[in-house]
């Protein structure tokens, strides 16, 4: 690595009311993960199954080779699931160049999660259980 290599660090969190095993399967389909994360070489190296998967990772983020480790980890929570999301990567990019990436990365990333949370809950009522929710647990509401 040079010395101008830089790292990314991300850690980002978002709850999706659906059932662990949906947001799973979406997961562990290879046109997903393409669309996810275009022009990236993935390669699993824990499935967890319906707790998520960590793979290695090369490939180019707004034309800095990066290379390290993601990993999607869902959480059961109430009757939905909070993904997180990590990203571990070095980069061959000066520290300005990989933080304007891990920016555009950033906003990318919410958009793709935020389009499957739109997905993965379409019909469902604000408040009303996860669609595919075997718990019907409501969510919790305030005391007036």
């Amino acid at each position: 690595m040079s010395e101008s290599a830089s790292r990314i660090e991300l850690v980002d969190e978002t709850f999706v009311a659906a059932a662990p095993a949906q947001v799973a399967a979406v997961l562990a389909d290879p046109h997903e993960q393409q669309r996810w994360w275009p022009g990236w070489q993935l390669s699993v190296f824990m499935d967890r199954g319906v707790q998520g998967t960590r793979w290695t990772v090369h490939g180019r983020l707004d034309g800095l080779v990066v290379r390290g480790s993601s990993e999607v980890w869902l959480e059961p929570v109430l009757d939905g699931v909070v993904l997180h999301h990590y990203l571990r990567v070095s980069t061959d990019g000066s520290v300005a160049r990989t933080a304007r990436a891990k920016r555009r990365y950033v906003r990318r990333w919410k958009r793709v999660v935020f389009a499957l949370k739109d997905r993965l809950e379409a019909g469902r009522s604000p408040g009303a259980p996860a669609v595919g929710s075997s718990t019907g647990t409501d969510l919790p509401t305030t005391p007036s």
